[in-house]
């Protein structure tokens, strides 16, 4: 009696692995692309809010205090930009992912409620 595999059922296994990484490898890509985008969005949104806070607390707000400002603007995948106006009491997005568009936008807080 053997106690080995052939060779041709080493290859069948081999080419059954081959496929379904085919098949798996692109959707992980996909998958880990959405989740970079929902990081960013939510950094986005935590930024805005931050800010918000901020102004509402001191008059004035930095995006150098805001952790969640510095993660948006440091994005590997997104060129995220968030601007400041003269007066910090608005703050103006660009560049955010498609699945977040809501945020392109100038969000003008001036002390009152910000929802997004």
């Amino acid at each position: 009696m053997r106690k080995a595999f052939t060779m041709v059922e080493l290859i069948f296994v081999i080419v059954i692995i081959g496929i379904l990484a085919a098949v798996a490898v692109p959707r992980l890509t996909v998958t880990r692309d959405d989740a970079i985008d929902v990081k960013d969005c939510k950094n986005v949104a935590v930024c805005i809010t931050d800010l918000a806070s901020e102004y509402t607390a001191r008059k004035t707000a930095t995006k150098s205090a805001s952790d969640a400002c510095v993660r948006a603007e440091s994005s590997t995948k997104n060129s995220i930009t968030v601007t400041l106006s003269s007066d910090n009491d608005a703050v103006t997005v660009s560049g955010a992912p498609s699945i977040c568009d809501h945020l392109n936008t100038t969000t003008k807080f001036g002390g009152s409620r910000v929802s997004i």
